[in-house]
């Protein structure tokens, strides 16, 4: 005796179509409610970054800054210029990179003193780096 093929329900078509959807480009309204929604929750962020189109993605990263000094004019740049080319490169990057250090350990005894988390020393030392780049110390 075989049974008779299960009759579906609404709700079993409404799943198949929203699978069927799924994999459908999305629209630029849906687009743009799924990247208001991605605020809420890391899941919904993870959901709409899989359905943004690559090429969006990939226009997004091209005007990113990988590596260099988008400051190379700030105020202080002549001066670090020319104290690079009087003390030479070598010597010149162990004292800058003694600066750097002292200037994050006095951010680090801030932090401590002040009773700050670890991300908010972060944080300011990547602020100090962003602030002497503009102002020319990373020329």
């Amino acid at each position: 005796p075989q049974r008779p093929p299960a009759r579906r329900t609404p709700r079993d078509t409404r799943t198949e179509t929203t699978v069927a959807r799924a994999h459908r480009p999305m629209s630029h309204h849906a687009l743009s409610f799924t990247a208001n929604v991605a605020h809420a929750s890391p899941i919904a962020r993870s959901a709409a970054r899989a359905r943004t189109p690559r090429a969006t993605r990939a226009h997004k990263r091209a005007h990113v800054t990988r590596a260099g000094n988008e400051y190379e004019n700030g105020l202080f740049a002549p001066i670090v210029r020319v104290a690079r080319d009087v003390i030479g490169v070598k010597r010149f990057n162990q004292i800058r990179g003694k600066a750097i250090a002292l200037h994050s350990q006095v951010i680090g005894d801030f932090c401590e003193e002040f009773g700050c988390d670890t991300k908010v020393k972060q944080n300011l030392i990547r602020t100090a780096k962003k602030n002497g780049g503009k102002l020319g110390f990373l020329a």
